[in-house]
């Protein structure tokens, strides 16, 4: 599950469906507090939506890569992965990329979070085969 997938559903589990404009600056503040993100980024994050990292998703699988195995071996990684595709502008682009030949090195040249997914992409996981 994303971190946006996970807020929304925490979010909307404790105020059971209210808005989360109606939420006291200091209750914001201490969600964010609770999930790394500043005050703003985590209103900027309800308002993108639960799917809005789903792009690293698929890039992950484009490059082998365990979801589930990096989030438990370096949670505060994937956690930054996915805040970072979040709030990324080439969304339009990186899902073109992927639909059409997803092992295509274009999207090194806009990917914000290239250098992470590179360094995660040499190391010996063990959900990889190869290794």
């Amino acid at each position: 599950m994303s971190v946006p997938q996970a807020l929304a559903k925490w979010w909307h589990g404790w105020t059971e469906g209210d808005r989360f404009e109606d939420c006291a600056d200091w209750e914001v503040e201490r969600m964010a507090k609770d999930t790394g993100v500043s005050p703003a980024e985590l209103r900027r994050l309800e308002k993108l939506g639960p799917e809005s990292a789903d792009l690293l998703l698929q890039r992950m699988a484009a490059l082998d890569l365990d979801q589930d195995e990096i989030a438990a071996t370096v949670p505060g990684t994937f956690q930054d992965l996915q805040r970072v595709c979040s709030f990324c502008k080439a969304h339009r682009r990186c899902a073109l990329d992927l639909a059409r030949h997803s092992a295509d090195p274009a999207w090194k040249d806009y990917c914000p979070n290239v250098g992470t997914l590179l360094a995660l992409d040499a190391m010996p996981w063990a959900a990889r085969r190869e290794w």
